[in-house]
């Protein structure tokens, strides 16, 4: 098993290159295939998440964990919905591979990924969690999150009817309303 014996002390929390999408898109399609922590249903195409990747950039970022030159986690901000009143508003993905769950990993990638929202003045981050995923209820909860509501048997996977949990948090940076650099730019510093 990849991995085994090594502590967490070992993984380093990093931001995601382009040369890490092969690794990035290994453990999203073993989600997809195996959980219910994505609603895709078939793999995603290589080419498919190299255009998800270039989607992101300083002000929604994607996160990997590294761990002896490989890929063993990674996680995302994106944005939450194309209208510009939204700005402020970005959506929570983490995801680990299955032979390193439960070593702390999500917690990590999470914690780092919510200090990169505060600092570019993200403002209400959410994230969506499908019955079924225990762990990814407590470990939202445990970084602030909150649960908004239950959207009932929104989609179906794996023959079954599933509900999806809405949770959100909002920034401790501040409680300004700022307005963040769009995607890809830089914010001017006065």
């Amino acid at each position: 098993m990849a991995g085994a014996g090594v502590g967490e002390r070992t993984v380093r929390i990093r931001r995601a290159v382009p040369s890490d999408v092969p690794a990035i898109n290994g453990i999203y399609n073993e989600a997809v295939r195996t959980t219910t922590a994505t609603f895709d249903l078939h793999p995603r195409a290589l080419a498919q998440a190299r255009r998800w990747f270039h989607q992101h950039g300083p002000h929604r970022p994607v996160l990997v964990a590294a761990s002896a030159g490989s890929i063993v986690g990674w996680a995302s901000l994106s944005d939450w919905s194309d209208r510009p009143a939204y700005a402020a508003t970005a959506e929570v993905s983490v995801y680990v591979a299955s032979e390193w769950r439960g070593r702390g990993i999500g917690r990590r990638l999470l914690g780092a990924l919510l200090r990169r929202g505060d600092a570019v003045g993200l403002h209400s981050l959410l994230a969506r969690v499908a019955e079924g995923n225990p762990a990814s209820l407590r470990l939202h909860r445990s970084a602030g999150f909150r649960s908004v509501g239950v959207m009932r048997e929104v989609g179906v996977k794996f023959g079954r009817r599933l509900d999806v949990h809405l949770l959100q948090r909002l920034s401790r940076a501040d409680d300004r309303p700022r307005r963040p650099a769009p995607r890809g730019s830089r914010r001017r510093r006065d």
